[in-house]
């Protein structure tokens, strides 16, 4: 039998050691700080908290408050224009419809509108994938091979641009507000550009470089359930045109839950509408566009204003009310812990 000391290393042996250096770092010798946890360290940390936590929440629970909104459900107001969506053969044919409604006050600040969609599932991982990053930079790429299938070319062989299944499902219906006067009726203006996110505009989607969008995007074809090509989504203004359109950049930045509301327009703060809205009567003319009965989905049109925290969401303030409400109830049952604890150390010591 081996003597224990042969497998220690040897004087003469040539491997090296496989010990760590004898230092304060490899031996874990280095000062540190180690904290002490004590009673009153940790009751005034929860208590802090608490209080912190519930200030910042009704904060912005009142903030919120402040927030005027206005949302209009016109899915059943144009039921004949919802009707006539149910048939895809229909794709070509208009239907307009309007929707009246009025301003007991008026709505001060910058307005924005929205559409909001419900039932409408955007968080399936199938349709979040369908989508060609390199095709919506301006690059010319094989669609075939990108998870836009099978929304990538028709049986021609012509591509889609854009391609995929967020692409060919964008919000396609147009919305104008009108301001009714007793003598007249006025078209209130609204901004369609300035929308979307700066880094969206600028970094994440690109036109094709050409002399002209229609050159451009010559060789495609727009989606199967588009009524127009992309190049023709603005054709106003050219910087709102083609990939860099904000009601399509808007769009393809999926929602993670099946009722959603996405960014439409701004009111634009001109002649009577300089401080906001008025108070009075307006009407909602609507191109409908947009099928949601087959997915037994609503659709809405929201005016709304926003604060410093945002528009009118309690959910984060809620959120913090709810922190602050139990680290402030935790607190306390930690100090009734230590009450009992310390009345029963001082009647064993007696």
């Amino acid at each position: 039998m081996k003597n224990k000391t042969s497998f220690l290393p040897q004087e003469g042996d040539a491997r090296p050691s496989r010990c760590p250096d004898n230092s304060a770092f490899k031996q874990q010798k280095l000062p540190a700080w180690k904290p002490q946890f004590t009673i009153a360290t940790v009751l005034s940390s929860f208590f802090f908290t608490g209080a912190f936590c519930l200030s910042v929440g009704v904060c912005l629970i009142l903030s919120a408050n402040n927030v005027r909104e206005i949302q209009i459900d016109y899915s059943d107001k144009c039921s004949d224009c919802s009707k006539l969506r149910e048939n895809s053969s229909n794709w070509n044919k208009e239907c307009h419809c309007s929707v009246n409604f009025s301003l007991k006050e008026e709505i001060l600040g910058d307005v924005f509108m929205y559409y909001g969609l419900q039932n409408f599932y955007q968080n399936h991982r199938r349709y979040v994938i369908s989508r060609s990053d390199s095709q919506l930079l301006g690059r010319n790429v094989n669609i075939q091979k990108s998870y836009c299938v099978p929304f990538t070319t028709y049986r021609n062989g012509t591509p889609m641009a854009p391609c995929g299944a967020i692409a060919n499902s964008m919000f396609n219906d147009t919305i104008d507000l009108f301001y009714n006067l007793k003598s007249s009726v006025i078209q209130v203006p609204l901004l369609k550009s300035g929308n979307s996110w700066w880094t969206d505009k600028n970094v994440k989607f690109h036109n094709p470089k050409s002399y002209n969008l229609s050159s451009a995007f010559a060789g495609t074809a727009r989606p199967p359930y588009w009524q127009k090509p992309v190049y023709l989504l603005d054709e106003e203004d050219e910087r709102n045109n083609g990939y860099v359109n904000d009601d399509f950049i808007i769009w393809m930045r999926v929602s993670a839950f099946a009722t959603f509301r996405n960014l439409y327009r701004r009111v634009r703060r001109i002649r009577q509408f300089a401080d906001g809205l008025p108070a009075g009567n307006y009407t909602f003319h609507i191109s409908y566009n947009f099928p949601v009965t087959k997915f037994k989905g609503r659709k809405h049109v929201i005016l709304s204003t926003v604060v410093w925290s945002g528009g009118s969401n309690p959910f984060l303030g809620i959120a913090y009310v709810v922190s602050g409400t139990a680290a402030t109830l935790t607190g306390f049952v930690i100090t009734a812990i230590h009450l009992k604890l310390r009345k029963k150390k001082t009647y064993f010591q007696k």
